[in-house]
């Protein structure tokens, strides 16, 4: 049992005695800190209270002579005070806890491995597997980049644990005082504020944290997750000038403590959320960021976007390297994933062009089972999938597994063999079942080396296209056109439109294009425009909006005059709005009937005509037709009372990539205006957003074109096959390239027919 000096005892502990007494609750720690305040070292010294001294002066407050009755004015102020005073004590967090094992949180503080025990000691529920050789070579180089400053970009199979690695490395080197301030960098805000949200609830919620650092951890569970508490917080009479916010927290300022006014803020991989990062401290210092961790800075759609890619780097590069202020080292970890060739984080692992980022590539497996087993192996896919489809377990599969484990073993070099579910016999059985399930996944979010997308032959990139330039200024007509095509693509927050200028050899020139409304962005997905067409009408239904739109974009473009560059004014020929949206179909064709513009637009309908279709070519033509190169304009207008055109837009497509390819200066060339490639790099995603596949039915090929999955924003594609289309209408065409010629009539003389039928007569 343990002694109880009554001399010294500690103001808790003095507490709990007087309570023990079996007279309910005799005294609190608010009390006895206003009573120590009023008696001063007469009943004790800074941290303890003498039993006997305390009892004496209780005894002699009790016999004070009270003082005269006070006036109303005097009580009001007396209970001023004793307000006042309750709430200093109330903002007074009280005594801090001492640590309740130096030894441990030492070992986790000043010695090499560090970081590694700071792990497995305060969060053995995360890394409850034993570390694989791949988690030990990451450790070090996390803690050294920690320590001494350096840069450290790490891809590891998914569910290895490298954003929480990095999530404790942040937290580690905040309790230790390594980095006064350290940022944490994701792909969007959102998912940068959930990486600060589990480090909060760490510090709330771990009791190994709470007793081994309790001058970080009491002040925050005093908060009690009230955040306006933090506003009065002090300690022994100073302010802890806490933080506790979605985006920053500012760790408690308490003298001696390593990690007093240590800051760690969260944003979002946009330039203008990173820059100008700073924190004025209480000792007048103003601190930037100088750790950064950056966990999976790309998504699925930037990283299939080159200029994204691009941007991202840029981004990296200098806003985010650049955080810590001239002359300053800054320490950056990076968590990421290839999901392509060639994307960002593929780049910054690559040694060759980022040496400073240590790039360090992880995989799941680095040898597959050597050859012999693969028929055992596909015997074994057979039967967990028949197991699967039969509504089993799989067991069957693993029962086969676990009598031919050896054979099928062989030659397997796994990363983690301690990695597998309960259902399952080996960490190289769990690798192959994901390879089975997904086997594109696999190599990309496992082994980190993504499969090229297989796509057809001759395939421009981005780069290729948005480097075509002819020089010529915006919405320039060059010497030589003799059509100006413009095509409308509709949906419902935005049009997407360009306007093309072509010789009479299909030599073609992308002259202007654009959003109305404008986005005034230099990269922008559908998605997430800003500028819709429902705020320029928010008075209108849908179909009312459009209508305007359509209305105020043919006002701006179609009734302009173009000045070709011999000074010969032109204007729009030919306009085609796609009429394919469902919900605009109809009110497409009504503009295009009831616009001052009537004569020169004309509604459009894509159609897909692969392989197993029957082309345009066998079109059987009726009269009033107009039947061009793989379009056709039907005589008849139905209830729209309107004609339209019919678009084989894969046969379209593949003309206009195939323009897109011929080298500049030659006949039938495509080329951009201006002379900056990177203006253009949007334009040149939506005209590479879909591959082509050759498709053989029937005894016909054809090339099929398909929408990648990554990239679906192919608008922009739409109008230029729509410009190509319309240029054609108005009579441009690619030498050697046409409709087949059909064999003339021969004439039949007035007599042959009276011969032949005497029954008719004149």
């Amino acid at each position: 049992m343990e002694v109880i000096n009554p001399r010294q005892l500690k103001p808790a502990v003095l507490a709990r005695l007087l309570n023990s007494l079996g007279q309910g609750e005799v005294i609190n720690e608010r009390q006895l800190r206003r009573h120590r305040n009023r008696a001063g070292y007469t009943i004790g010294d800074a941290k303890t209270v003498d039993l006997f001294r305390y009892a004496a002066w209780l005894t002699l407050e009790y016999h004070k002579p009270k003082d005269e009755p006070a006036s109303y004015e005097e009580i009001k102020r007396r209970q001023a005070e004793r307000n006042a005073e309750l709430v200093r004590a109330a903002q007074d967090i009280g005594e801090i806890p001492d640590v309740a094992d130096p030894h441990r949180r030492a070992r986790c503080e000043n010695v090499s491995g560090g970081f590694r025990g700071f792990c497995e000691t305060y969060f053995p529920d995360v890394f409850y597997f034993a570390w694989s050789p791949d988690h030990l070579r990451v450790i070090d180089k996390i803690e050294k980049a920690v320590r001494t400053g350096g840069l450290f970009a790490m891809a590891m199979p998914r569910g290895s644990g490298k954003t929480v690695l990095c999530q404790t490395a942040v937290l580690w080197s905040a309790l230790i005082g390594a980095s006064p301030f350290v940022c944490l960098i994701a792909a969007s805000a959102e998912r940068a504020r959930d990486l600060l949200e589990n480090i909060k609830i760490w510090l709330e919620t771990n009791p190994l944290l709470h007793a081994d650092f309790p001058e970080v951890t009491y002040p925050i569970q005093c908060l009690e997750r009230i955040t306006n508490r933090q506003k009065g917080q002090k300690y022994k009479g100073e302010p802890t000038r806490i933080d506790w916010s979605s985006d920053r927290i500012v760790l408690p300022t308490i003298a001696g403590s390593k990690a007093s006014g240590v800051v760690i803020s969260c944003s979002g991989m946009k330039g203008s959320d990173i820059r100008g990062q700073n924190y004025a401290r209480a000792d007048g210092q103003v601190v930037r960021p100088q750790l950064v961790l950056v966990d999976d800075p790309q998504t699925t759609e930037s990283a299939w976007s080159p200029s994204q890619s691009q941007r991202r780097e840029s981004i990296l590069a200098g806003d985010v390297l650049g955080m810590a202020g001239p002359g300053r080292k800054i320490a950056g970890l990076m968590a990421c994933t290839v999901i392509r060739p060639a994307d960002m984080a593929d780049n910054i692992l690559d040694r060759e062009k980022h040496p400073e980022w240590q790039g360090e590539r992880t995989k799941m497996v680095y040898a597959f089972p050597s050859s012999g087993g693969e028929k055992l192996w596909a015997k074994y896919a057979e039967l967990r999938a028949d197991s699967l489809r039969n509504d089993g377990d799989g067991s069957e599969a693993t029962a086969f597994y676990v009598a031919n484990r050896e054979a099928m073993d062989a030659g397997a070099i796994i990363a983690w063999p301690q990695r597998f579910n309960e259902d399952e016999v080996s960490a190289i059985q769990h690798a192959m079942n994901l390879k089975f399930r997904d086997e594109a996944a696999f190599f990309a979010e496992y082994q980190n080396e993504p499969i090229v997308e297989a796509i057809g032959e001759e395939m421009l990139t981005p780069e290729a296209i948005a480097a075509k330039l002819n020089g010529y200024p915006r919405a320039g007509i060059p010497l030589g056109c003799n059509h100006l095509t413009m095509f409308i693509d509709v949906q419902q927050k935005v049009l997407f439109w360009m306007l093309c200028a072509w010789e009479e050899n299909f030599t073609g020139y992308i002259v202007d294009y654009g959003t109305w409304p404008e986005q005034r962005r230099p990269y922008f997905t559908l998605r997430d425009v800003r500028a819709t067409i429902g705020r320029t009408a928010p008075a209108a239904g849908l179909e009312g909006q459009v209508y305007a739109a359509l209305d105020q974009l043919t006002t701006e473009k179609v009734s302009r005059a173009y000045r070709r560059e011999d000074g010969a004014e032109m204007r729009i020929d030919r306009c085609l709005i796609d009429a394919n949206w469902g919900q605009s179909t109809d009110v497409v064709y009504q503009f295009c009937r009831q616009s001052q513009y009537a004569g020169v637009l004309l509604p459009s309908h894509g159609k897909y005509v692969g392989a197993s279709s029957v082309p345009f070519s066998e079109y059987k033509r009726k009269r009033g037709d107009r039947l061009g190169l793989h379009w056709r304009i039907p005589n008849t207008v139905g209830r729209r009372q309107v004609r339209y055109a019919l678009i084989d837009t894969n046969y379209w497509k593949t003309f206009v990539h195939a323009r897109l390819a011929v080298a500049m200066g030659d006949p039938g060339c495509l080329s951009l205006y201006g002379h900056d490639d990177k203006a253009h790099r949007l334009l040149a995603d939506h005209l590479t957003s879909e591959y082509r596949v050759k498709a053989v039915a029937q005894g016909r090929t054809v090339d099929e074109w398909k929408l990648r999955a990554t990239r679906p924003d192919n608008h922009w594609l739409d109008c230029l096959v729509g410009c190509a289309v319309a240029a054609s209408v108005q009579g441009a065409t690619l030498p050697g390239v046409g409709l087949r010629p059909t064999a003339a009539r021969p004439r039949i003389r007035l007599s042959q027919v009276q011969r032949a039928h005497p029954v008719l007569k004149l």
